[in-house]
């Protein structure tokens, strides 16, 4: 009897196993089955004629053999057959030539190498469906957020532990510059690969990513991840600068500063996660010329702006006190404004002669709605000689301004640049 009761207390031992490692129940009766079928055919060279009933609840396994009812003497294959006479010694009186006779059979009875075989045979199938198990698990999380406590550090990659002891290789391409890792010490990523050659899973995360740093704003921000505020871009370069645009589905909400928060909290945040990068979080539009000028910076004080929509190129006027300011440490603010706003931006210096004559159309606001300046600047009209150098009709078109709004800007502008001699003549000539 002892050797009988092995077999089920194996299962279960199985069962205790298989909970570890995260494969679920039906899975696993499966994969026992298979293996207890796989096992028995190359010991009876066939399981067509085997019933295996697996009983989760009790964490054991049944075997029934169906055998052929033949003549005395005449069995062929005791894997197939039974003579009469044993079938009805083994519990079947009323068995009869012919009949299909079934007879339990019990694992341990074929003994420890049997069992072993066994034990093989499912260990290496668990195996394989933990691996498959865990390339689909992190297959689904690419882009998502995951934490490791650091294990070991080498010259080119740093191995991380997940809670569940997966392994995270974090190569030194997609570490922040100046990372630096303690043994123990916990760290965010975001998965950014996971290959299965080989059948040998291989999970990456990435810590330069853009999507780390949109993970960190969802984590830092309510409203993103709560869907009230959209991040529309991002553009970085890791460890020193980056540029975010967000837009918000409430009117209500302002989305720059809620990411950034009362005195720079959320954003500051952020930033140390980041080893102190500077984040710029700007107001997304659809409006080319009005995103070019928000991604450079409201700092940078902008003339105008040549669009080439079929090239994907803007040319950006400014005064000469503000172009170190646009191209920024490094070249720094200008490529992560292309890279935001996907236009190649070229700078180019304003003539002096062309700064002393124009204006900017902020310093009409007395003569002209605040609006309808929002409406000439998203044209990529920032001066009143931008907007005086298009014709009429193209500006109301262009800015879905009315006609009577547009002729009353263009007076109010020419009004600027008329000589007062030429004025004084005029009201002479009236007076006549």
């Amino acid at each position: 009897m002892a050797k009988k009761e092995s077999a089920p207390n194996m299962v279960e031992r199985f069962a205790e196993f298989k909970e570890l490692k995260n494969i679920d129940k039906t899975t696993m009766i499966s994969v026992l089955e298979e293996s207890f079928r796989n096992v028995l055919a190359k010991m009876f060279g066939t399981d067509e004629n085997l019933d295996v009933i697996m009983n989760p609840d009790k964490g054991d396994v049944q075997i029934f053999q169906n055998l052929e009812v033949v003549p005395d003497g005449e069995v062929t294959d005791p894997n197939l057959q039974i003579s009469l006479s044993d079938a009805i010694a083994d519990q079947d009186p009323d068995a009869e030539i012919g009949d299909e006779h079934t007879r339990e059979i019990f694992f341990a009875d074929f003994g420890r190498r049997a069992i072993l075989n066994l034990r093989q045979t499912l260990q290496s199938k668990i195996l394989d469906l933990q691996k498959e198990a865990l390339y689909n698990k992190f297959k689904d999380l690419e882009g998502e957020l995951v934490s490791g406590e650091v294990y070991q550090t080498w010259s080119r990659e740093t191995l991380l532990l997940d809670d569940d002891k997966n392994e995270l290789l974090l190569p030194k391409t997609e570490s922040i510059p100046n990372d630096y890792f303690r043994k123990g010490e916990t760290v965010r990523a975001v998965v950014c690969n996971v290959d299965n050659k080989n059948n040998n899973p291989k999970i990456t995360v990435s810590r330069t990513n853009n999507n780390f740093l949109c993970r960190l704003f969802e984590l830092e921000v309510p409203e993103i991840h709560d869907g009230l505020i959209n991040i529309r871009g991002v553009a970085r370069i890791p460890g020193k600068r980056a540029k975010v645009a967000v837009e918000s589905y409430d009117d209500r909400i302002d989305p720059v500063g809620a990411c950034v928060g009362i005195k720079g909290s959320r954003i500051q945040g952020i930033a140390r996660e980041l080893n102190n990068e500077s984040i710029d979080v700007v107001n997304f539009t659809t409006n080319p010329a009005l995103y070019i000028q928000r991604a450079l910076g409201s700092a940078v004080k902008i003339s105008s702006i040549r669009i080439d929509e079929d090239e994907k190129k803007a040319e950006v006027f400014i005064r000469p006190e503000f172009i170190a300011k646009a191209i920024g440490v490094e070249g720094q603010n200008i490529k992560l404004a292309s890279m935001l706003t996907g236009y190649l931006i070229d700078v180019y210096r304003d003539t002096e002669e062309a700064i002393e004559e124009d204006i900017y159309l902020d310093e009409f606001k007395d003569e002209i709605d605040e609006w309808v300046i929002e409406a000439l600047k998203n044209i990529g009209c920032m001066t009143a000689k931008n907007v005086l150098g298009l014709p009429k009709a193209e500006v109301m078109e262009r800015a879905d301004l009315e006609e009577d709004t547009v002729e009353h800007v263009y007076s109010v502008l020419e009004a600027e640049f008329e000589d007062p001699e030429d004025q004084q003549e005029e009201d002479v000539d009236q007076d006549a």
